[in-house]
């Protein structure tokens, strides 16, 4: 009798076992979770504390403190603690520790619904207690005064430490914009005001919009809908005027860098303060993003002091990064650019001089980590280990000896302790879900922090490998992710799903966790479906030639390459080559409409969402660096555009656009669905009525499930 409980107890524990590796994700699981339950172990909020060998991070609500050579933690402020000030201060609660950062070893800074505030961890008290506008946007902290600059609407303000406010600009004309951000994100911008380094001044960029046309959005949300106008210049139509006002704070007085120019086009970017508040540093960029000079401008007079250098390209120039400046050699900087291929950090002098290329060879760098104290070595992350890793490297400022720091494979994430002695990494491969180590300025391991269980354990997931085919040009190297079905037979056919993005500044497989997956390709998988993504020629990280194959082309290029995935696919033997599916937002909207027009006998289902679908409708600073001008490459626009491609659909296709779309606007996707009808040509067609470019949040859910189901009912 105890024998025969004992064999059913067993059993009934290795059912159990078998349940729990067997469970499925719900779609919830593939979009929310994997930021929620399924998100690997991670530490909340981990930050060197300011000069030291400590490190801080919450947990349970509370910061806590921990050191290099130290085995335990202790709570350094609590929460209570904060908000027992805020009251005396008449500040509601906060619920959640504020997300900080050191303003110096004995202070924290954070914002907090209208207030700006600095907790002494000593005293327990706020040294710094700032008030502004509730209306407030574009917030900007000086680091050395505390003056807060903000905009409300289209002018700018600043607050300072005893709660004057100060007026920088007062334009009742709309169509004047201040101290926001520029050229709708592009070339690295991604504010619109500079501070100098000693607070004295405030740069600000100053948009007149009087030439560039609205688009028209509807907000329904009133009884009667009401049309909410954006500033959207296409491609070859008139573009917004760009000048950059300097403000003086002490004498309020503001003055405009060569003159406040409102008739001219071109792009000021890379705003960068020289370190004596002389000078500022402007990398000036022609409409035609062919021709940039490195200008610098003397602030008590406004007028060009000198062009320190030149970029000339026969295809475009993207200026992405401000200068560095050497506080042990204030007058020299360091410089990012891709003018050699390859994006290389170079020492210039203020005169222009080209001091040193510091990194050099077929790879990218893509961050700078600072310096060790003294500056003589830099500390950098790039693609030289492999396209699909980052490693962090340091190259000795005199001899230029570079040495690589992190070891295990993957895609690393560090942080650099302002005594350039210690690292924080964060790292992560395809068999490691996280591992934070704190690591030497030399590479070795001190102290590991947290290695991260595997959140998908219990789950089944289907196999996944990343490698390798040639490009449609026979010889570039180009990467693939291929997710295989849960119980895999490669005895029966399964159809695929191909998920694309395709254009600049992404890459969507890498070293890392899930293969740099979304959960969504995974839980596909899971449903029978064979999950392709290919990095074509055009995407993010291979360097300048890998990226302006597009150039006056787009779709071309990466479309043969998108088409060597297919090849790829059928050499497998077991995909059904009748049953191939595309999927892709934005550029990837674009990308997956342009494969199932081009390719109708080979791609059988499609979800766009967000595509643009003719660049004369796209914005001018992105579209215009890639296709020029329309009357310029009017050969280029026909052959990209989606138009007169629609009476060649065959297969099913669902377009998904939000309704508020002020990326890619939706007269893209309503010009399709009118030549569709047109042309009698069935497509399918859903607004997410107050979505903007992308559908986030809880709302996602119901998106992804839509997409799912598309495939399902059409393909599977």
């Amino acid at each position: 009798m105890k024998k025969s409980i004992l064999i059913l107890f067993l059993l009934s524990c290795f059912s159990s076992v078998l349940i729990a590796q067997q469970k499925q994700l719900t779609i919830k699981d593939a979009v929310i979770g994997q930021w929620q339950d399924l998100y690997p172990s991670y530490i909340k909020q981990l930050k060197w504390r300011d000069k030291t060998d400590f490190y801080t991070f919450t947990e349970n609500n509370n910061l806590v403190q921990s050191g290099v050579s130290s085995s335990k933690s202790d709570t350094l402020i609590y929460l209570n603690d904060i908000n027992n000030v805020l009251h005396n201060n008449t500040i509601d609660s906060i619920i959640n520790f504020p997300s900080y950062t050191w303003k110096d070893k004995n202070s924290i800074q954070f914002s907090y619904k209208n207030h700006f505030l600095v907790y002494n961890v000593t005293s327990k008290k706020f040294d710094i207690n700032i008030s502004y506008d509730k209306k407030a946007e574009n917030v900007d902290v000086c680091d050395e005064t505390f003056n807060i600059a903000y905009t409300i609407d289209n002018n700018l303000y600043i607050v300072d430490k005893t709660s004057k406010i100060s007026t920088v600009t007062n334009d009742e004309d709309k169509d004047f914009v201040n101290g926001q951000i520029a050229s709708r994100n592009e070339f690295g911008i991604y504010k619109g005001t500079f501070w100098s380094p000693k607070g004295n001044y405030l740069a600000f960029y100053r948009k007149d919009n009087h030439d560039v046309k609205n688009f028209p959005l509807i907000d329904i949300t009133k009884r009667e809908a009401e049309v909410e106008n954006t500033k959207y210049p296409m491609a070859g139509m008139s573009s917004e005027h760009i000048s950059l006002g300097v403000y003086n704070v002490a004498t309020g007085k503001i003055l405009f860098i060569e003159g406040e120019d409102t008739t001219s086009e071109k792009y000021l970017t890379n705003i960068s303060w020289g370190p004596n508040e002389k000078y500022i540093y402007i990398a000036v960029l022609n409409r035609e993003q062919n021709h940039m000079k490195l200008n610098k401008y003397d602030i008590a007079t406004g007028k060009l002091v000198k062009t320190l250098f030149e970029e000339k390209s026969d295809k475009y120039v993207e200026p992405q990064h401000t200068l560095t400046f050497l506080k042990t050699k204030p007058n020299e900087f360091l410089y990012q650019t891709r003018k050699d291929g390859y994006n290389h950090i170079y020492i210039y002098n203020t005169a222009g001089k080209l001091i040193e290329k510091l990194t050099k060879g077929d790879y990218e760098v893509t961050d700078i980590l600072g310096f060790d104290l003294n500056e003589t070595n830099l500390f950098y992350v790039s693609t030289q280990q492999s396209p699909i890793e980052r490693h962090v490297y340091k190259v000795n400022i005199k001899t230029g000896k570079v040495i690589k720091l992190t070891k295990k494979t993957g895609t690393h994430n560090c942080k650099l302790n302002k005594n350039g002695k210690y690292l924080i990494d964060t790292y992560s491969n395809t068999k490691i879900p996280r591992v934070y180590n704190i690591i030497t300025n030399k590479g070795e391991i001190v102290k590991n922090l947290l290695t991260s269980d595997n959140p998908l354990k219990d789950y089944t997931l289907g196999e996944m490998e990343i490698g390798t085919i040639k490009a449609a040009d026979g010889k570039t190297n180009i990467y693939y992710r291929l997710i295989k079905p849960v119980n895999f037979d490669p005895n029966k056919k399964y159809p695929a799903i191909i998920y694309v993005y395709g254009g600049p500044h992404a890459q969507l497989i890498n070293n890392r966790w899930l293969g740099n997956a979304r959960m969504w390709q995974y839980y596909m998988a899971q449903k029978g479906y064979v999950m392709l993504t290919v990095d074509n020629r055009g995407s993010a990280n291979r360097g300048l030639e890998f990226e302006n194959v597009i150039f006056r082309q787009c779709g071309v290029n990466e479309m043969a390459d998108q088409m060597k995935g297919i090849d790829f696919l059928k050499s497998l033997g077991y995909v059904d080559m009748n049953r191939i599916g595309v999927h892709g937002w934005s550029y990837g909207g674009f990308m997956t409409t342009s494969l199932i027009t081009n390719y109708p006998d080979i791609f059988k289902v499609a979800v766009a969402g967000g595509p643009v679908i003719d660049w004369k409708y796209y914005e001018v600073m992105y579209g215009e660096r890639y296709m020029d001008k329309p009357d310029e490459n009017p050969e280029g626009y026909k052959n990209a555009s989606l138009i007169d491609k629609a009476k060649d659909l065959k297969g099913k296709l669902l377009i998904i656009q939000g309704g508020i779309d002020k990326t890619v606007v939706f007269q893209n996707s309503l010009s399709f669905i009118r030549e569709c009808v047109k042309n009698n040509i069935p497509v399918d067609y859903f607004i997410y009525p107050r979505a903007k470019h992308n559908v986030r949040g809880y709302d996602r859910i119901h998106l992804m499930d839509k997409v799912s189901n598309y495939f399902d009912d059409y393909l599977k």
